[in-house]
């Protein structure tokens, strides 16, 4: 028998494909660096403390909807609503702060602190995240419909709170111990943005619960091969809207950090999130097709997205191209992650032939 050569391969066709294969996976990374490296050259001021910290905030929201979506996308799903409850989670925020809560039958108002508003909103996101995985899961809905319908609901709901008006000053008011909720957009802890703490907060528990717990185990099982994980026992359904609801929660969490950056609300916030939210999961290395993704690579894609975007500004690239351009970005990223799935499975073919050589 022919003794297994356990080499690396190099200057080998394999030792050539898994190169190819490392490349792809830092395709991310290598893409940032290169942005980086051009707005750096081209665009006056680019490298300044003060862009950096703008680009980090825009890139931020972006990232707490691409964990949400991440999750969901792993489970061969989509979330077409998750701009459309930043907007309503975000006018939720802002009327209770900015008017309190009027009970009409006992003639009061009952006014919040603003940890409690917080509160309050993450559990609104997390619930219309659930009514999402309900009707997909109990009602057979496809996901995109699904959240296609919640994307209109949502944002009917946030201009029928106000009438389409905004609340002008979330600034709040200290006799009625309202006050503080800007901090939570413009607040800094050891001079790094306090969003960026919150991120890293959230990044770290959902890459936590992905690589060490059962639940992590069942989503990307789901979207390996869903009657697979059904058939060894895996609650499907209860899976499927708990990354529902985690979508959610995360788009309350943008909409929290929109409204208090802004010092106001208004109902078209979040228009347009979820197609950043989207890019930046499949920008990150995660499968159209479900069953793959990382976390770290939607960060790492979030900022992909707010480096160009806010690099294509300070350059001068029309509005109407920048859209273009981001469109072809996805595309490509696309066609990429395609390249990344052919190539593994050729290298797994290539594989198997050598086994069943050295057997015989």
């Amino acid at each position: 028998m022919k003794q297994k050569d356990l080499s690396p391969g190099l200057g080998t066709t394999s030792g050539k494909v898994t190169m190819g294969m490392l490349l792809l996976k830092l395709r991310t990374l290598i893409a940032l660096i290169i942005l980086l490296i051009v707005f750096g050259l081209t665009a006056q001021n680019f490298f300044t403390a003060g862009n950096i910290i703008i680009m980090l905030k825009h890139a931020a929201v972006a990232a707490f909807l691409g964990i949400g979506m991440t999750f969901v996308i792993i489970t061969g799903g989509i979330d077409l609503s998750v701009g459309s409850i930043v907007g309503l989670c975000g006018m939720i925020a802002g009327g209770l702060i900015y008017e309190g809560l009027t009970l009409e039958l006992f003639g009061v108002i009952i006014y919040f602190h603003p940890l409690m508003v917080i509160i309050i909103t993450l559990l609104l996101g997390a619930l219309i995240g659930a009514v999402n995985g309900i009707v997909i899961t109990k009602f057979k809905v496809t996901p995109f419909i699904a959240t296609l319908g919640m994307y209109y609901a949502a944002r009917g709901l946030a201009n029928i709170r106000t009438g389409g008006m905004t609340f002008p000053n979330l600034s709040g008011d200290p006799a009625l111990g309202t006050d503080g909720f800007p901090v939570l957009g413009s607040g800094t802890v050891f001079g790094i943005p306090l969003i960026i703490w919150i991120l890293i907060a959230v990044a770290a528990g959902a890459i936590y619960m992905s690589r060490k717990t059962p639940l992590g185990r069942h989503i990307y099982a789901i979207g390996g091969n869903e009657k697979a994980a059904k058939l060894s026992g895996i609650r499907v359904h209860r899976v499927k809207i708990f990354v529902y609801m985690f979508s959610g929660f995360c788009s309350a969490i943008a909409g929290l950090i929109w409204a208090s950056q802004l010092n106001a609300a208004h109902p078209g916030i979040g228009t347009g999130f979820e197609l950043n939210a989207i890019a930046a999961a499949v920008l990150g290395g995660t499968s159209m097709s479900g069953g793959f993704g990382t976390i770290g690579g939607t960060v790492i894609g979030a900022l992909v997205i707010g480096v160009l975007s806010d690099g294509m500004v300070m350059v001068g690239i029309d509005a109407f191209w920048q859209n273009v351009i981001k469109g072809v970005v996805i595309v490509v990223a696309v066609i990429i992650d395609q390249m990344q799935q052919s190539m593994k499975v050729k290298s797994v073919e290539r594989t198997d032939r050598t086994n069943e050589k050295e057997t015989a």
